[in-house]
């Protein structure tokens, strides 16, 4: 069989439960047909929302989802001659639930107010009944239809967790701006976040501030703010929990925790409770994980000045000023860290030093010449000297291997 001719008897059998149409683009974006029947407003607002921008960006090796500010999801797949796209084929539009006709209304509304949407209002009104006419299909059955066109195009069977989720979503903002989130940028924050808590750092409070920049929170649509913060807020702590188990807490302690500040969310009255919630909460799992790693061998002095060095390993960092805080003459404190710790102060600091890189090359766009100097490393080439001889390999390889892992 030719591949129309399987992508044909792809069309058929999909139809054959739920309506789910099936659209075709050239490699420059062009529509070619479809056989759905509200293909003019749907196609335009695939265009406007900004999924088939979203499709071109991921044109990769298999099967993509996108999805809109309307709730709605597509599967997209591409046939390839070489490197050039012959086609893009798409499935959908679907949804993953039901979407009462009263909040696609509301969505659609605040587009009105973007001025980039340019969408008259009978167009918005034939999408508002075109989107009350999309098919409700359960996301692992939308999934085997990508594996399946993905078949048709290329003969390769892959698995489900092969579908690239497309990177930027988009969401409609109080003031009817269609926004991009970066969801690997989500992603990444969340790593790193995640990771603090299982280390137990405590240095953690430029992190936690940056991530509120990237995300603010799961991406539910709701007309009830403070159901949406309690929905964001239980995620967020349930992500901690499971964190801080893996960094040494002990479960039953960790998911008491949980348990108690969940009830404390739910019980909130109001959006700001929930998100005075937040950072102490945050603090409190890192604190206690930390405490549960702290080495038994160390003295008090010595667990002192290891704990001050990580909570300021972006500061300048001098023996005068760590021996003034345990009461220890300088030589003395050198020797006996020295004798406890097994490495000197100045290691320890590069060891801590090179642990926040870890942190800025994995979460952040920073360049290596600013973490350098951030972390106060005389020079980037003494900063990958120094990351090599600990973490085994240079800044860059550690970044590029810890955004593809």
């Amino acid at each position: 069989m030719t591949v129309d001719e399987k992508l044909q008897l792809f069309e058929e059998q999909i139809q054959c439960g739920t309506l789910v149409y099936t659209w075709y683009y050239d490699g420059d974006g062009q529509l070619l047909r479809s056989n759905c029947p509200d293909e003019a407003v749907l196609a335009t607002a695939f265009a406007l929302l900004g999924c088939k921008e979203d499709m071109y960006r991921n044109t990769g090796s298999g099967p993509v989802m996108l999805s809109s500010p309307l709730g709605d999801a597509w599967y997209a797949d591409f046939e390839h001659s070489g490197d050039r796209i012959l086609r893009a084929i798409v499935i959908g539009p679907i949804m993953i639930s039901h979407v009462p006709r009263s909040e696609i209304e509301r969505l659609v509304r605040k587009m009105r107010m973007d001025e980039a949407l340019v969408m008259s209002l009978g167009t918005q009104q034939e999408l508002v009944r075109a989107m009350e006419r999309i098919p409700v299909i359960t996301h692992s059955v939308a999934s085997q239809y990508a594996l399946m066109l993905h078949f048709c195009l290329t003969g390769e069977k892959i698995q489900g967790s092969d579908i690239v989720i497309s990177g930027q979503n988009t969401v409609v903002t109080e003031t009817g701006k269609i926004q991009k989130k970066d969801r690997y940028k989500v992603w990444v924050y969340e790593q790193g976040l995640m990771r603090m808590v299982r280390e137990g750092d405590l240095n953690y409070n430029l992190a936690l501030e940056n991530s509120t920049a990237v995300s603010d929170g799961v991406a539910v649509t709701s007309n009830d703010p403070l159901r949406q913060a309690k929905i964001s807020m239980t995620v967020f702590i349930s992500l901690c929990v499971r964190a801080a188990i893996e960094g040494g807490l002990t479960p039953e302690v960790a998911y008491s925790l949980g348990d108690a500040y969940i009830q404390s969310v739910e019980d909130a009255k109001s959006v700001t409770e929930v998100a005075a919630a937040s950072n102490p909460m945050y603090d409190d799992f890192v604190r206690r994980v930390h405490n549960c790693r702290v080495n038994p061998n160390l003295s008090k002095p010595i667990q002192i000045v290891c704990d001050y060095i990580e909570q300021n390993a972006e500061e300048a960092i001098s023996m005068e000023t760590i021996s003034q805080r345990v009461g220890y003459a300088e030589y003395y404190l050198s020797r006996k860290f020295k004798e406890e710790v097994k490495v000197s102060i100045n290691q320890y600091i590069k060891i801590v030093r090179v642990e926040r890189a870890k942190f800025y090359l994995g979460c952040t766009d920073e360049s290596i010449q600013d973490i350098a100097d951030k972390l106060k490393f005389c020079s980037r080439s003494y900063f990958g000297e120094a990351f090599r001889s600990i973490a085994g390999c240079s800044p860059a390889e550690y970044r590029q291997k810890y955004r593809k892992g």
